[in-house]
This record gives C-alpha cells, sequence and structure tokens, in this order.
C-alpha cells in the first residue's frame, strides 16, 4: 500500500468553526457558544471536596471496571431513577462515554470478524459514525421518523445480518426526541444484533418518565451513562455501562488489557455524584429555565424554535440552509451555534443550540437581536 493509501480522518466538526466564532466575537461582550454540549455550570461541591482529598491516595492503578463502591452507586442510581435492576457486577467504568462509543466497534469486531457494520441513526452525535470508519467497519444510517423513533423497518435484513452493533441514543442530540426503546431491543434480539443506548441525557428528560433500554431486560442490549450532563463533570471524563452480562464482561475484559482506566479520585467524586440527586434537581431546573427563554427569544426572532422531548439542546429549523443559519446568528447575536450537518446529511435543514451558557449569556444574545429576554 503507498503511502498515504490508508484512513485520514477528516476535519473535526468543531474545529471548522473559526471563521463563525471570529464573527460573533467582534461584538461587544464576545461570542455567546451554544455550539458544543459542554456543560458550563460548575460540578457539586459535594464531590469536589472530597475527591481532592483522594489525590494523596492516588498512587496504585485504578480498577478498570471501577471501584465496588463506584459500580454499586451506579446500579443503586438506575434502580431510583430508572427503575431497572442491574447486578454491580454487570456494571463498567469508562473514561467517559465518547471514549467507549469511539472504540466500541474495534472491540466488537474483535468478537465477530464475520460482521463489519455499525447501525445507527441518521441525524447523530457523530462519534457512532466515526467509530465504525476508524474501526475499518462500515457506517451504515438508519432513518429515523418525524416522531424521533428509528424506522428499523426500513433496515434490510442483509444489513442486520452484517451488523456488529445498534446505536439508539434517547433523548436525542442533537434533536431531543424520544425513541421506543424497547421496540428497538427487541427488533435487536430478534436478529441477534446488540442494542447499545446512549442515555446520557436521560436525567434531563421533559416529556414522559425517563427511559432506559434495560427496562425491558438487559438480554442483548447495554446501557450507556455519562456523568458529564447530569452533574457538570465533562472534565473529569467518567461514565459507565451496564446490562447484558456476557457484553459487559467481554468489553471490560478487552478494556482492561488496553489500560482503559478512570483515575481513582475521579471515581470517587463519581460515586458522590451518583448518590445524590438534589444536584441533578437543580441543574434540571436551569436547564428548563434556559429552554423556555431561548425557545421564545428565536421565536421573536422569526425562527422556528420548540422545546425539546428531552436533552438540552435547541434543534432550530434552517430553511436557507444550515451554515447560512449559523452565519446569521454569529453576525447579528454573537450566537456560535452547530449546523446540522454536523450530525449527518439530513440535519442539514436545521442549526443545534447547546442551553450551557448561563441565562445572562442567553439575554445578551436576546438584546442584539432586538428581542427583550423574559
Amino acid at each position: 500500500m503507498s503511502a498515504g493509501a490508508g484512513f485520514r480522518p477528516p476535519a473535526y466538526p468543531y474545529d471548522q468553526l473559526a471563521e463563525l466564532r471570529a464573527k460573533a466575537d467582534r461584538l461587544e461582550g464576545g461570542v455567546v457558544d451554544l455550539s458544543v454540549g459542554t456543560p458550563c455550570d460548575p460540578p457539586p461541591a459535594s464531590v469536589v471536596g472530597p475527591a481532592l482529598a483522594c489525590l494523596d491516595r492516588a498512587g496504585p492503578y485504578p480498577a478498570s471496571v471501577g471501584s465496588p463502591g463506584l459500580r454499586q452507586a451506579a446500579a443503586d442510581w438506575m434502580r431510583r431513577r430508572l427503575g431497572v435492576e442491574v447486578d454491580p457486577d454487570h456494571v463498567a467504568a469508562c473514561v467517559g462515554t465518547k471514549e467507549f462509543v469511539g472504540t466500541l466497534p474495534a472491540w466488537l469486531r474483535r468478537r465477530h470478524p464475520s460482521r463489519d457494520t455499525v447501525l445507527y441513526p441518521a441525524v447523530s452525535y457523530p462519534t457512532y459514525e466515526m467509530g465504525a470508519l476508524v474501526a475499518g467497519c462500515r457506517a451504515v444510517p438508519v432513518p429515523v421518523g418525524a416522531d424521533g423513533a428509528l424506522c428499523l423497518d426500513q433496515v434490510p435484513e442483509s444489513e442486520a445480518e452484517r451488523a456488529l452493533a445498534l446505536w439508539v441514543n434517547s433523548p436525542s442530540n442533537p434533536t431531543g426526541r424520544l425513541d421506543d426503546l424497547a421496540a428497538a431491543a427487541s427488533w435487536g434480539r430478534e436478529r441477534g444484533v446488540p442494542v447499545f443506548s446512549d442515555e446520557c441525557y436521560v436525567e434531563f428528560t421533559w416529556v414522559g418518565p425517563r427511559r432506559s433500554v434495560l427496562q425491558s431486560g438487559s438480554s442483548g442490549v447495554v446501557a450507556v451513562h455519562s456523568l458529564s450532563k447530569r452533574s457538570n463533570m465533562a472534565g473529569m471524563r467518567v461514565g459507565f455501562y451496564a446490562g447484558d452480562p456476557e457484553l459487559v464482561g467481554y468489553l471490560s475484559e478487552v478494556r482492561k488489557h488496553v489500560g482503559m482506566m478512570v483515575p481513582g479520585p475521579v471515581q470517587e467524586a463519581a460515586r458522590l455524584a451518583l448518590e445524590d440527586d438534589a444536584h441533578v434537581e437543580e441543574q434540571r431546573r436551569r436547564y428548563h429555565q434556559r429552554i423556555e427563554l431561548f425557545c421564545a427569544v428565536l421565536g421573536a426572532a422569526g425562527l422556528e424554535a420548540v422545546p425539546p422531548e428531552g436533552g438540552f439542546y435547541l434543534w432550530v429549523e434552517a430553511p436557507q440552509g444550515d451554515w447560512a443559519l449559523a452565519d446569521r446568528l454569529a453576525l447579528e447575536a454573537g450566537v456560535l451555534v452547530s449546523p446540522g450537518s454536523f450530525f449527518g446529511r439530513e440535519g442539514a435543514g436545521h442549526v443545534r443550540a447547546a442551553m450551557v451558557q448561563p441565562t445572562g449569556r442567553l439575554e445578551l444574545a436576546a438584546r442584539r437581536l432586538g428581542v427583550a429576554p423574559g
């Protein structure tokens, strides 16, 4: 093979926003960055202090699967908040869920070399596709209906036979819609396709109860959860996955061999955060307020924005095209958003705005658009 003929990653999506960021930053007060879903609120004080206190005991290698305390806290949280029973032995830690998503296809390909395909929502978090491509797999998008549910009846059986995994994501990033996780689990079980459910926004479910794929049983399914969103711990890089004993066992062993380990003090912080629901309720109030505020602001500016069913993103219609609307918002409001095409070709008719900035920053954007906030 000639030099340069191998895999070359595309430009990282958010690196493509440099020009728009510069335009937005020229306005007095600077850019209001709603492009990335990185929480800007502080993590709960109740976990930061104890985690720092553990630094002097951070010498030994931490358990790759997570400490017994962390795994028990995760199981207790799933029972308390999602109504599902999971044995702590079938829970394992990951170094933030993005790395889990991005590396999963490689580990599954080693498990089933005769299969080579990853199925994922056609409008979705880009790492589902990228993880497949990095592993040398086929990335096959599944159409998404207007109700937010995957159109699994449109997946040819020939694709299902080649599938290593089906990704589902509810509440959805970027659309905020809720999927039928039980239907996805049933589809996967009938075809022997493992279903991986990215549930990192589940605490911010606005319509109906919180939903988990594990509510229909753990056979053939794995739920993936993050501390980044619910506890504002994105910089600590910690999450966990839970479900089918064989799948969790296989993945935890592979990951152990390659040294995937959450630092010990971070594991302790995650344990404490999972044991506390009060800070999550406070964060829910913040996001709900910001969603209502900015929906009203965008509506007054002549844009179509409706509150999501879950998550903290606004999926805003862009009739003139996603980049055109992103450019307009940068120039007029100093707001940086993500063009919908970052999330698949079918997303090009929208932009995504993350409600992660403090209310005062959103009100600044409103005033720039000539809208009186509140």
